[in-house]
């Protein structure tokens, strides 16, 4: 009997456990996009590079901690509408800060961050109304909590290389901020419409077509900063050649009278 049952558990965690964690760490990628380009644009509210990637690292910590609190206690957490009624209202009011505040000479938007600290607490509670939309497919696909908790642990490392990524093709693509916020946005919503009633959210599927048709617009136009410059460069020399023009002009009237 010890032996059978001996026999079970290890075909279950030898044979099930690496599928189902594959689907976990694959869940996880797929649901970071929009959540990666979100926090990256929060970084870029720093206007050093260097402290944008420290913001990244500190902030993804917490919200890891934060992240695998809310799984612990999913189960609890479930059963309070409240809680995904605070994660929608925290992510339209991030959306709402987005579009309605003045742009900066970065083309940013949003708020600016004067140092590290402020803007680390907005990325990890950022992660966490985004993880409030996550966990339930997490749950849902397996109850074994070691088996989430892997899967959240290894979700968190591909969203700070996602996120870094994001930070450099934010300076390049001119849309890619906007539909971030945008897909922030439909998160925010979603949330709102599974308190409201769930039988109104929209199938994953859908979810995820309308998020990859959000991205296709977002990469679809780059910044073209090195021509503006070179057009700007040769506006402002054109009234130093009409004047070189004039003097040379004068000259020759000059000589040709003497």
């Amino acid at each position: 009997m010890l032996d059978q049952l001996f026999d079970y558990f290890h075909y279950n965690f030898s044979i099930e456990a690496p599928i189902i964690l594959l689907i976990l760490i694959f869940l996880e990628a797929v649901l970071s996009a929009d959540n990666a380009i979100a926090l990256a644009a929060i970084a870029q509210g720093l206007d050093d590079k260097k402290l944008e990637n420290q913001a990244l690292n500190l902030g993804l910590v917490f919200a890891y901690i934060l992240r695998i609190t809310l799984l612990l206690t999913a189960t609890w957490v479930q059963q309070f509408w409240q809680f995904e009624l605070l994660g929608a209202a925290y992510l339209l009011w991030l959306v709402f800060q987005h579009f309605t505040s003045p742009e900066s000479d970065h083309h940013h938007h949003g708020p600016r961050f004067i140092s590290l600290w402020q803007v680390i607490p907005v990325i990890a509670l950022t992660d966490l109304a985004f993880s409030l939309d996550s966990v339930t497919t997490a749950i849902a696909v397996s109850n074994e909590t070691w088996l989430v908790i892997t899967g959240a642990t290894i979700g968190v490392i591909a969203l700070r290389f996602l996120a870094g990524l994001f930070i450099q093709w934010l300076d390049e693509f001119v849309y890619l901020e906007d539909a971030g916020y945008i897909t922030v946005a439909l998160v925010g919503l979603k949330l709102f419409l599974k308190v409201v009633n769930d039988t109104l959210v929209p199938p994953e599927w859908l979810s995820m077509i309308v998020l990859a048709l959000i991205l296709a617009w977002g990469f679809s136009k780059r910044v073209n900063g090195n021509g503006q410059e070179i057009e700007e460069a040769q506006t402002a020399e054109l009234p130093n050649l009409e004047k070189i023009e004039t003097v040379q002009k004068t000259e020759l009237l000059e000589g040709s009278r003497e």
